[in-house]
């Protein structure tokens, strides 16, 4: 047999997007195989080829050659004694800032965590004998290697130039998730229908539980094998390496490498503010703690200050007079809808007699004041069935827009049709409309012109018959 080789069969896919099933498909017709074995051993040489290039190249397509930063996040703050070993702007080393300038610093030593699992990096500032930095985020430009993005708030810094390092906002709002920052924290996952009620209250019951026995939590590291043995959490789906960083917090274990509280009771209080889904049989829970979780609660307070001082009510009492508000309301709306259609009864009576006779036929068209759109229908209705034989057409404005209807009776719908009736009214008060030939609507935004509209519509039925 006749065999396409694995090499060619890579170059479709990896160059021209080729997918491998289609070119299968189309060997296959050809009485040809395709080497499956061949193709997977040059995707495997892609992806090393892909994991060395990303381990010497920095994000931003700079070189750095050296040495890794030491991460000192996990004991402290802050810093007094880190060095700068690498300035760069817009991508190229530099050998100094000046103020105001945007860059890239890389220190010996770093209090400040970069974006990893699911945590944003760090914020705060350098503070150098010569001038400020003012850190906005931390990456990682190589695995071991920290990037301090900002801009020189003041003065001067140079490479070798001593600072020290301090977070601004700190990792005090700690909790495992797919996003972790100062103020909430947001965590995805596999689930096919909404939490309930309940089951929100519950899992707000357990973290708060585990937060006020208030104990110590423990990060050591040891070997991948052993640490999934022991039972630990591999949350993010990431490559982990041989050795990770296991983690303790009360009654829960997990492989993370982020920057955690000291102890369960430094969350503080834990409330989960919002649920929803991202994606097919994926839930997102965003919660906040601490200090945010006191702020929530105080704008849910001020809420509820607000509500209880609209309806001069509280508690119980409150919510039986938001019920029977609803009820009034529902009560006034069905008394307003029979009101407003014995009007357009009473109006359909009176304008009739408003109607001129035009070779035989009826014509009216007539303004009704402050009438919406189901009473414009319901009057146009009850003329149709008084004039017998007639082509109608009805108005009303409110604060400057124009509604429209007109009816033609089944009689004359052959000569005057109700859809191009409507438009040629509508067209004068700058609309347009349409719809069936006995009946449609228009609307317009040139309230000013709608009286002289009306009085064109006998001609213009007049020239159709």
């Amino acid at each position: 047999d006749r065999m396409l080789d694995g090499e060619t069969v890579f170059q479709l896919y990896d160059t021209f997007g080729f997918p491998v099933d289609l070119t299968a498909d189309m060997a296959r017709e050809r009485g040809i195989m395709i080497d499956h074995a061949g193709f997977e051993a040059a995707m495997q040489r892609q992806r090393e080829r892909a994991r060395a290039a990303g381990r010497f190249k920095m994000e931003t397509g700079v070189e750095y050659s050296g040495r890794a930063t030491e991460f000192r996040g996990y004991d402290t703050l802050a810093l007094d004694d880190a060095k700068v070993t690498a300035l760069y702007r817009e991508g190229t080393s530099v050998p100094a800032i000046a103020a105001g300038e945007a860059a890239v610093v890389v220190l010996d030593k770093t209090p400040f965590y970069a974006e990893s699992g699911g945590q944003v990096g760090d914020a705060g500032e350098l503070v150098a004998a010569g001038g400020t930095f003012a850190v906005s985020d931390t990456q990682k430009i190589q695995s071991d290697v920290f990037g301090h993005h900002g801009a020189l708030a003041t003065g001067r810094l140079a490479v070798g130039d001593k600072v020290a390092a301090r977070e601004v906002l700190g990792p005090h709002v700690q909790q495992k998730g797919s996003l972790v920052d100062a103020e909430k924290t947001r965590f995805d996952f596999s689930h096919d229908a909404p939490m309930t009620d309940e089951q929100v209250r519950r899992t707000e019951a357990m973290v708060n539980a585990e937060i006020l026995r208030n104990e110590a939590t423990s990060a050591r590291i040891m070997k991948f094998d052993d640490a999934v043995k022991g039972g630990a959490m591999a949350l993010f789906g990431e490559k982990y390496g041989d050795e990770v960083r296991v983690l303790d917090i009360g009654s829960s274990r997990e492989l993370c490498g982020g920057t955690h509280v000291a102890r369960t009771g430094d969350i503080g209080f834990f409330k989960i503010t919002s649920q929803g889904g991202v994606a097919a049989g994926v839930r997102r829970v965003e919660a906040t703690t601490g200090e945010g979780a006191l702020a929530w609660v105080q704008a849910l307070e001020d809420e509820r200050h607000f509500v209880e001082g609209f309806f001069q009510a509280s508690g119980d009492v409150l919510k039986e007079k938001l019920k029977a508000e609803r009820e009034e309301k529902r009560t006034l709306e069905k008394e307003l809808a029979r009101l407003k259609s014995r009007l357009a009864a009473s109006q359909g009576d009176d304008l009739a007699a408003q109607a001129v006779e035009v070779k035989g036929i009826r014509v009216l068209a007539a303004a009704l004041d402050g009438a919406d759109a189901k009473t414009l229908r319901e009057t146009l209705d009850k003329l149709k069935d008084k004039l017998k034989s007639a082509a109608i057409v009805l108005g009303s404005s409110e604060d400057g827009r124009v509604s429209l209807i007109a009816g033609v009776t089944a009689d004359l719908t052959a000569k005057v049709k109700a859809g191009e009736l409507v438009n040629f009214v509508a067209q004068q008060v700058g609309g347009k409309g349409g719809g069936r030939p006995d009946m449609a609507q228009a609307g317009g935004n040139d309230a000013s012109k709608l009286a002289g509209a009306l009085q064109s519509v006998k001609g213009w039925v007049e020239q159709r018959l």
